[in-house]
């Protein structure tokens, strides 16, 4: 039987450095508000945005919105 996917909206930390190709620590120091990246806390779980991650790389790179795909 086919199953859809759906894709993410959230990331965990560790899909989140994974992507970007940082280790965690990395990442909780790009992290607002030490850093430039938002994230969502959900209970005990901080979670990474698709979109924002998206944003990040493209204002890091120069890159025009919504040419960056991860």
């Amino acid at each position: 039987m086919p199953t859809e996917t759906t894709p993410k909206l959230l990331l965990s930390a560790r899909e989140a450095a994974k992507v970007l190709s940082v280790c965690e620590r990395t990442l909780f120091s790009l992290t607002a508000p030490r850093g430039p990246i938002p994230s969502v806390r959900l209970g005990s779980r901080v979670l990474y945005p698709v979109a924002a991650l998206e944003a990040w790389i493209a204002s890091e790179t120069g890159a025009e919105k919504g040419t960056v795909e991860l």
